[in-house]
């Protein structure tokens, strides 16, 4: 019911950008650009979290990209998720480079077509979840995978991961206390276990999503319960194993890596 009221509240309350608060526009050209303008780039918190895979973004989380991510998620604003999808797609082109590319047979000249990518939304608890009315990442995901899809680039999304147990509210929490509260929260859920046992999921293939990277310790508890349903170690390589692609990261994320 909630999601009705939202959406029509889209069309009888008066307009503005979620970014800057521009009227009659949702998402103003300057506040799109600052979330869309810029190409994906590789990310890192510092310190960084055991085991995160690596991870793309879009633009840093602040100012204008802050507000819409936080009108997306918290305030129901559902039709910034096109523009949120676009970024994401963006951060999983960049980060799949040639994965994305359809691969010729081992001794074959003759392409074949590429293995869909997998994107695996991190998930929200439930009561977070009906609180908004709304799953913010899932959203994004489905929007970035049909542009993706649109693109030539074969991708689905798949919700493979659940919380096994109740966490405690991130908000204020530091990087040790963060990897305190979510460390063994994740696992597969039985669908992904099945997938895994009749070797229809491929590693190279998945791509963990999120809205956004602080300290690094979601995807990273998020990589470890995908690695440990492989039977392997739960670390991720550049390889064979998941990499990460989210909205926005801390402006510190990007400073670290581009040193």
């Amino acid at each position: 019911m909630r999601n009705v009221w939202q959406e029509l509240s889209g069309l009888l309350l008066p307009v503005a950008c979620a970014g800057c608060g521009r009227p009659r526009t949702e998402l103003c050209a300057a506040c799109g650009g600052a979330l869309l303008g810029g190409s994906a780039r590789r990310v890192r918190p510092s310190p960084t979290p055991t085991g995160l895979p690596a991870v793309w973004a879009a633009a840093p989380y602040e100012n204008a990209v802050r507000a819409v991510l936080l009108a997306h998620k918290e305030r129901g604003a559902l039709g910034l998720a096109g523009a949120l999808g676009r970024a994401l797609a963006g951060c999983v082109r960049a980060g799949t480079g040639p994965l994305g590319v359809a691969a010729a047979p081992s001794g074959s000249g003759s392409p074949r077509a590429a293995a869909p990518l997998l994107l695996v939304p991190v998930p929200s608890a439930r009561s977070a979840t009906a609180a908004r009315g709304h799953d913010p990442v899932r959203r994004i995901a489905f929007t970035a995978a049909r542009e993706l899809r649109r693109a030539g680039l074969p991708t689905r999304v798949l919700p493979l991961l659940r919380q096994r147990r109740a966490v405690a509210d991130q908000a204020g929490l530091g990087a040790r206390q963060r990897r305190a509260n979510l460390a063994g929260a994740l696992e597969l859920t039985a669908a992904g276990e099945r997938l895994l046992r009749r070797g229809l999921l491929r590693h190279d293939r998945v791509i963990l999503v999120d809205d956004l990277l602080t300290t690094g310790s979601t995807l990273a508890e998020a990589a470890r319960a995908v690695g440990e349903g492989r039977g392997g170690d739960g670390a991720p390589s550049v390889h064979g194993g998941c990499r990460a692609a989210v909205v926005a990261a801390s402006p510190s994320a990007f400073e670290i890596n581009r040193n």
